[in-house]
C-alpha cells in the first residue's frame, strides 16, 4: 500500500508525489547553478580576450 502524508488542510497525498516535487526542485535547483556557473566561465574566458 502506498504511503500517505497529511498536510495542514488535512488532505491524505501520497509521498511519491512529494518525492517526485522534491526531485523536480533539486533538478531545477542544480541547472540553474550549472547554467550561470556556465556563464561565469565563458564571461572569464571572454575577458581574456
Amino acid at each position: 500500500m502506498a504511503e500517505t502524508a497529511v498536510c495542514s488542510s488535512g488532505q491524505r497525498i501520497r509521498s511519491s508525489f512529494f518525492r517526485e516535487f522534491t526531485m523536480a526542485d533539486v533538478a531545477f535547483v542544480v541547472t540553474t547553478v550549472a547554467v550561470f556557473a556556465l556563464v561565469a566561465f565563458i564571461a572569464k574566458g571572454v575577458a581574456k580576450l
